[in-house]
Order: C-alpha cells, then structure tokens, then sequence
C-alpha cells in the first residue's frame, strides 16, 4: 500500500504560514494538520467569545485557509485543525466563506464537545484541591482533551476540512490514520505508533531544528528557511519522518529524540484519549539525508478518563519597566528597584518580582505584581514611570502595562461524560 502522506502546517497559534503553504504546493500529502492550540490559548479564545458570540476561533485561520486551500484543492489533501478553539462552529463557517471565495468544492466539518464548562463543578482541580465550582463566577473555560472519534466520524461522512476545538494534540493526526488505514479502536499498537506520529509532528518544526537549534552544540543550517515536517506512514503504523527538498533545517534522529521526549512525563506511559502510548521501544534510523525511520511504538487500553484545562480569573497583573545605562548602571537600577519595593506595599498586591535584565553598564529593570483589582496593578506602573524624576538619575525608556490573569488548572472526568457532535456542512451527527 502507498504510504499516507501527513504534514504538520503549524505546531502553534502564531507559526508560519508560508512553510505551510510550500507543503500544501509541494508535498502531495493527503491531510495537512495544523495544531494551534495551548492551555491560554484557548482560554484567550473563550474570552474573545463571551464578548463577542462569532469570535473565539483562531485569528490566523482565514490567512491560513487562503494561503494553503489552492495547493490542497490541487493535491485531494485533506485539512484537519483545532483552530476552531472556543467557536468550533463559527470557524467553520468562516471556512465555508473562504472556500466559496476561492470558488471551491469541499465540505466543511465542526467538531464540539470538548466544552465541558457546565459539567466541571463537581471535579476537584489538582493544583487548588479545591472544586471547580469554588471558583464561582471566575471560571472563563472548562474544555476536555477529546480523541480522535469526531474527526474520524467527519472524515468517514466525506469531510474535506475538520475544523475542532480542544482535541488532544496527536489526536489531529492520529485520526486520518485511523480513518484511512481502518485500524480498530482496540488496535493500541497500531493506535500507539499513530500516536507517537502525531507527537512527533505536531510541534511543527520543532521537529526539523527549530527548537534543536544551539549554534556552536547543535547547529541547524539555514534555519531563516526552515520546513515544516511530514510522514510518510504505513499501515503497520511506522514512519519515515521527513521535509520538502530546499528547504532549511534537519530531521536526525537527535531531533526525532528530543521531540519525542517533549512534554512527556513517561515515555512508556503517554496518556492520551483513545490509547496509553508506549515510546520505550522506539527507535530512530537515518535512511537518507532528512529521513529518518520511525518504529517500534506500542500501546495500551486508554485509561477512561479525558484532562480537561479549566482557566479562570485569579487577579490583574501590573508591569513597569525602565532602562539605565552608563556608569553605575546596575547600582542606580537596584537603588529603583529598592524604591520600589518601600513604595508598593498596598495589602492588595499579593505577588511581586523585579528583575534586572541586561549588563553592568546597561540594565533594565523590570518590576511585576500579581494584584486583586486592576486599580491596584496600575500602581506598578505609576510607580515605575514617577523614577524619572523621584529615582535614580538618568532613568529612561518607561513602559507600563495593565492586564488581567487567567490562570489554569487541571482535571479528569469520565471519557463518556462528553458528548462528542460533527457538524458537517449543517448536518449534525452524534459520535460519542
């Protein structure tokens, strides 16, 4: 069987878009992922949806549709994103309008159920030990990490784009494999190496030396260049890891490895939705220059419980900065920071930090605090920019901001609480 060819697009909400747009040109890939989501990220979007019902997707959506649709059309690829974050639905109308625009034929997916927000009250959360129905009316967001199953059931029902929200990051990829390649739910070698896939590709290039890159320890040539990765995968589920020809970076099996260990606490024990990933076997071999040969993934039986990201409001964040340069530099930025410190002692901030950034003969000092009302965190900056003239000489360069904290927290709840919906170019089908 030809292998299935999957690219990632963007490994986050502010990646490139025209290493993307080469591989939707180049690639000949049957699905092109683009992974955009973080914890803030989406708890960011469920902001900009409450002010807003048509907001709360990814800003760079529309761009990115624009600049890799034509190549994809071209090629058959199949698109599959969480771009949707907190509006899943209105992203996917925007795509239907980008996709009439550009005078194409394709069907559009919206995958929603990760928003657990009117069922989290119950679930303790990990870091306060505390319910999430203790944080009242600060809660902004509660969204499991769900599978692969409504991006599955869109692409059986013909979807050409897959537009979700909070889906587990290997989730985007693992998918298409599963859909294409007909693996059952209960193959967890194969849903292990699929899994190990996803990880590798999903942080874009990271993968190709993005991340790997220490000039002098690691070099990583042409790196303003960089391409984005993909797999070539076969249907026993082992890979051969890749990039597009002219372009910048590496793929060895040290970028392979340091991926592969990215964000993992276990290595033999990745827990995700539909499988608990087993990488201790894996392993990585260079078969050309740029190919590296993926295999001996496993897996297990997931544990029946989804993570879900709960972010809320825990106070305003109030910043100073000013530089000083020229002799004395340091010792005239600690006497401000010292100021500082006598000045801001309103009961009210309940955090503070000042660091000094930058040489002895060129510092800037950088004053933060985590305060309870936005009254209080303009303080900071007030404080901070009254230096000119009732601190140290020669202060100059003052920045001052004023913004609200949305912290995060964690849980688990039971993988058959969620309900999982694709809405598919207006028809609704129930998946899980």
């Amino acid at each position: 069987m030809t292998p299935f060819r999957i690219g990632c697009g963007a490994g986050f909400q502010g990646d490139r878009i025209e290493p993307a747009a080469d591989l939707a040109d180049r690639g000949a890939l049957d699905v092109l992922v683009f992974e955009c989501l973080a914890e803030r990220t989406i708890a960011l979007a469920q902001e900009a949806r409450l002010k807003n019902p048509d907001a709360g997707y990814d800003p760079l959506l529309e761009r990115r549709l624009r600049a890799t649709l034509p190549g994809c059309a071209r090629h058959g690829t199949k698109i599959v994103t969480n771009m949707g974050a907190a509006n899943p639905q209105a992203a996917a109308e925007k795509a239907r309008a980008v996709v009439a625009e550009l005078g194409l034929s394709l069907k559009v997916a919206a995958v929603t159920g990760d928003d657990v927000s009117d069922g989290i009250a119950g679930f303790t959360l990990d870091e306060t030990q505390q319910t999430a129905a203790a944080l009242g009316d600060r809660l902004v967001s509660a969204n499991a990490y769900i599978g692969i199953s409504g991006i599955v059931n869109a692409l059986s029902q013909g979807a050409d784009i897959v537009i979700c929200g909070r889906a587990s990051d290997p989730a985007l990829f693992l998918a298409p494999l599963v859909h294409h390649f007909g693996w059952a739910m209960d193959d967890y070698e194969r849903l292990g190496r699929g899994t190990l896939i996803g990880h590798l590709l999903e942080c874009s290039a990271q993968i190709t030396g993005g991340y790997f890159a220490d000039p002098g320890v690691k070099d990583v040539p042409d790196l303003a260049h960089i391409g984005y990765p993909l797999a070539e995968v076969t249907e026993d589920g082992n890979a051969i890891i890749s990039k597009l020809p002219g372009t910048g970076g590496i793929v060895t099996p040290a970028t392979c490895t340091e991926q592969m260990l990215y964000e993992i606490h276990d290595p033999a024990r990745y827990l995700q939705p539909d499988v608990i990933a087993d990488f201790s076997g894996v392993t990585f071999e260079t078969i050309a220059q740029d190919r590296v040969a993926v295999r001996g993934a496993t897996g297990h039986p997931p544990s029946g419980l989804l993570k879900v990201s709960v972010a809320y409001r825990d106070g305003w964040q109030g910043e100073g900065q000013i530089s000083y340069a020229g002799a004395n530099a340091r010792g005239r930025a600690e006497l401000a920071r010292s100021i500082l410190d006598q000045r801001l002692t309103d009961p009210e901030i309940h955090e503070r930090l000042g660091q000094l950034i930058g040489g002895d003969d060129d510092i800037r000092l950088r004053y933060t605090a985590r305060c309870a009302d936005a009254d209080t965190a303009r303080k900071i900056g007030e404080e901070v920019e009254a230096l000119y003239l009732c601190g140290p000489a020669a202060g100059g360069g003052v920045t001052k901001s004023v913004r609200e904290i949305i912290a995060i927290a964690s849980t688990l709840i039971p993988s058959d609480s969620v309900a999982i919906r694709a809405d598919i170019s207006g028809e609704t089908h129930e998946v899980a």
